[in-house]
């Protein structure tokens, strides 16, 4: 004999699978929380917990020029530039890299990329959409990497003997 389906069966069907799913969900990430699961870069200090600051480490200043991992990466700045004002009003950087500053400053001149528009027209100063240079360009600290790295450039997997002895 069938039994009649009444109306509203269905949503309480539903609503139990979602209240079901609320406590397994809860349950799970209570348990992992408790597990006190690390991340290396992290150190010891559980993810539910915030641990210190790494210290500061210094800028690394100098005026010798970092060697490009590939092509064209933007060239890291190998100075300080705490207290540079680089906004909409003023950018710090030009007062050294723009063109006609060079020759006193010794500084290398931006790209001539960065006087190209959207068009790809070139424009007599810097393009806007090329004048906060910290959004690709970055100072480097002196200090250790956080994590063991294997990377090899280019030019020395290029330089390698092949297998056989011919390059």
């Amino acid at each position: 004999m069938r039994r009649a389906h009444r109306e509203g069966d269905d949503d309480m069907t539903g609503k139990s699978a979602i209240v079901v799913l609320a406590v397994a969900l809860v349950a799970a990430s209570s348990t992992l929380l408790a597990q006190g699961v690390t991340s290396s870069l992290r150190g010891p200090t559980p993810l539910n917990e915030e641990g210190p600051a790494p210290p500061m480490t210094p800028m690394r200043n100098t005026a010798e020029r970092e060697i490009r991992n590939y092509p064209e990466q933007p060239p890291v700045i190998p100075h300080s530039i705490d207290g540079y004002q680089v906004d909409m009003n003023g950018n710090k950087c030009l007062s050294c890299h723009a063109r006609a500053r060079t020759g006193e400053s010794q500084a290398p001149m931006v790209s001539i990329t960065h006087f190209m528009d959207r068009d790809g027209q070139f424009l007599a100063s810097v393009s806007p959409r090329r004048y906060f240079c910290t959004e690709c360009h970055v100072p480097q600290n002196v200090t250790t990497p956080p994590v063991t790295n294997d990377f090899v450039d280019i030019d020395s997997i290029l330089n390698r003997p092949a297998p056989g002895g011919h390059r």
